[in-house]
């Protein structure tokens, strides 16, 4: 499965004020892992930012003045997302923002709709956790994602803090982290022979390094959210005869 995470960074709020899309931002995922293959382009809007806009990105029209516009990338752009499956967090304002682009390049190009599927990370959130905020800020908190780093916004930035919002929204195993200790200790694993029924039963327990990757793991979840459930454990001495009982 081929999936891209997308952001954009806009002039205003409103693409029909005739606001414009200055920063595209792409993760690409596939079987639900990095793959490296980015897309990230900055874009001279030729006009100028609302009142907070700038502010909000960072972003100069004197930074953007030697940046190509939209219609000079639209073509690399259309060929890196096509066929993929896009996820966008509230992908309604993205999405009217990108179309309004294409259209300005010619009606021949469509819509972003007919060239990919969509999945918006706000209506999965909303789904899964009604009547809370779940901006990217606070799904971030909520599910140990560091965005630690995101002063301001950059597409690029906010889709790859995004990807792994995703991850974490769309899979248990990584939302406790499981999924990144497996990556940090991955090995070959053995198949163990356990012998006839009723034999002693084999001591399984967890290495140094699988040990200090797990300890590291709950600090960053001390730090984002406070505490982390092994806390709870009266004390580790316990839980590891029980696991290796």
């Amino acid at each position: 499965m081929r999936q891209i995470i997308l952001d954009t960074e806009t002039t205003g709020l409103e693409w029909k004020k005739g606001n414009r899309v200055v920063e595209i931002g792409c993760v690409e995922l596939l079987e639900r892992r990095p793959s490296g293959r980015n897309f990230h382009r900055y874009l001279r809007p030729d006009c100028d930012f609302e009142a907070g806009a700038q502010e909000v990105t960072g972003l100069t029209l004197e930074f953007l003045a030697d940046k190509p516009r939209f219609e000079e990338i639209v073509d690399e752009f259309l060929e890196y997302i096509d066929g993929a499956e896009l996820i966008i967090h509230n992908a309604a304002f993205d999405l009217g923002f990108l179309d309004y682009e294409l259209s300005r390049c010619g009606e021949h190009l469509g819509r972003i709709v007919d060239r990919c599927s969509v999945v918006d990370t706000l209506l999965l959130a909303r789904e899964r956790f009604p009547g809370q905020r779940n901006s990217l800020d606070a799904l971030c908190k909520r599910l140990g994602v560091d965005n630690s780093h995101r002063q301001l916004h950059g597409a690029l930035l906010d889709a790859q803090i995004l990807a792994d919002v995703y991850v974490a929204l769309t899979s248990g195993q990584e939302e406790i982290g499981f999924g990144e200790l497996a990556d940090e200790t991955a090995r070959p694993v053995a198949v163990a022979s356990f012998g006839p029924v009723g034999g002693e039963r084999p001591r399984i327990g967890a290495s140094a390094e699988e040990l200090e990757a797990h300890q590291r793991r709950l600090e960053r979840l001390r730090k984002k959210a406070g505490r982390a459930l092994w806390d709870e454990v009266e004390s580790p001495e316990p839980l590891a005869e029980a696991v290796n009982a």
